[in-house]
């Protein structure tokens, strides 16, 4: 695993936000604290990946942005990467890239895949798919928990409800992990380009044949949903699958990768949750609070306006960090502190606003049925080796954490 140096705040101009590799390299946990101390709306100078961006750091701030879509708009992209190009060629079609009544309609369309009803089923597959890895990896005695646990565990379940066969899951999932991150330093903008298309090019041969079939699934749902008594375009319909089976894999995957690896560094609140002296519900919130999956979000200016006293132009990018926000002393009670009996815990994990995460409640039961497995079938969790982390500026995780789940 790469070492990670703890940059100073005075080295903060040196730090480039847009580059993968900073948060592969670099601990900015003093950078963040200093930040929201001393400059909570932070100017990222322009670079050779685009224009400069305001880096929004402390909590408060963070839900003024998310919440304010007089002043701001996610149609020209809602990360980084396409933020930095000025357009997001999804841009009014694909839900998180899409404001105003056209995104209430399609938002509203979408929930009924995500109501706990319309769950239930996929629930209890999802418990299955869980206890049967958890219990392999217990066998095993030790396992990469991240390759061989949870990179199975949401993937099963979004694709069950995009009714995705098995055959092809394992392709969706190497795709999946190359579209906004990385396991190489290597990876190219060009390679996470190809890995998006050809998901996109699955979703349209899938959406194409659902239209004419009866099928009960969520591809299907949107190949025969209107909105306004007209029907989805095709390019509606095919975004909507990739943002769905991306946002449903990637950030509960490296939430429960994160857990496992606090579990581990941190034993006694594993042994509070394993004994029941803290509950699953409050250990869940901050098992997402700590890992924070989603590092930031970004929106662009429509109007002048001001975020936490500094002026922000029109057509100016404002980025918004969780990563920070989720740190914040004037939010949480001894932020850098693991705490799985942590109440309030109004941690901005999903976002906050209109834009809140369509997925969350699935999120949470998929983070609460690990749990549940992992005390009841596991003692401790030891590290047994290097952990690795992924190379993304939107996402933040691991991917790769070997460990020995050691059985009750």
């Amino acid at each position: 695993m790469t070492t990670r140096t703890l940059v100073a705040p005075e080295d903060i101009d040196r730090i480039d936000l847009a580059d993968p590799s900073t948060f592969v390299e670099h601990d900015l946990t003093e950078v963040w604290r200093h930040l929201r101390q001393h400059d909570p709306v932070h100017w990222q100078p322009e670079s050779a990946r685009g224009p400069g961006f305001w880096v929004v750091t402390k909590h408060a701030d963070f839900n003024a942005v998310c919440r304010d879509t007089t002043n701001f708009t996610s149609e020209r992209g809602n990360v980084l990467d396409t933020l930095l190009q000025q357009a997001d060629s999804a841009g009014g079609r694909m839900l998180v890239v899409t404001d105003g009544p056209r995104h209430v309609k399609l938002r509203k369309l979408l929930l009924k895949a995500f109501a706990p009803r319309a769950l239930h089923v996929v629930t209890e597959r999802l418990k299955a798919v869980t206890r049967r890895l958890v219990g392999e990896a217990v066998e095993r005695g030790e396992t990469d928990f991240a390759k061989e646990v949870a990179a199975h565990i949401p993937l099963a379940t979004i694709c069950d409800l995009l009714a995705v066969p098995e055959e092809d899951r394992m392709d969706i999932l190497a795709l999946t992990k190359q579209t906004i991150s990385s396991e190489s330093a290597d990876h190219t903008a060009m390679d996470g380009w190809m890995a998006k298309n050809q998901l996109l090019l699955y979703f349209a041969d899938l959406a194409r044949h659902r239209k004419d079939t009866p099928h009960a699934d969520v591809v299907a749902m949107l190949a025969g949903g209107e909105i306004d008594g007209l029907p989805l375009s095709e390019d509606e319909i095919i975004l909507n699958c990739y943002n769905l089976i991306l946002g449903g894999d990637e950030t509960s995957r490296l939430s429960m990768i994160g857990a496992v690896e606090a579990f581990a560094t941190h034993p006694g609140q594993w042994r509070a949750l394993r004994d029941g002296e803290v509950t699953v519900r409050t250990a869940v919130e901050e098992v997402l609070r700590w890992t924070s999956p989603t590092q930031h979000f970004g929106r662009t200016a429509t109007h002048d306006t001001v975020v936490g006293g500094q002026a922000v132009a029109a057509g100016e990018i404002v980025t918004v960090w969780s990563v920070s926000a989720n740190r914040d002393e004037s939010v949480f009670e001894l932020p850098y502190t693991f705490d799985l009996a942590r109440s309030p815990n109004n941690h901005v994990a999903f976002g906050y606003g209109p834009h809140f995460c369509l997925g969350a409640y699935l999120a949470r039961i998929e983070v609460t049925t690990l749990l549940e497995t992992l005390r009841e079938l596991v003692s401790t969790v030891e590290l047994r080796g290097p952990a690795e982390r992924i190379y993304s500026t939107s996402l933040t995780g691991l991917s790769s954490l070997p460990v020995a789940l050691v059985p009750t």
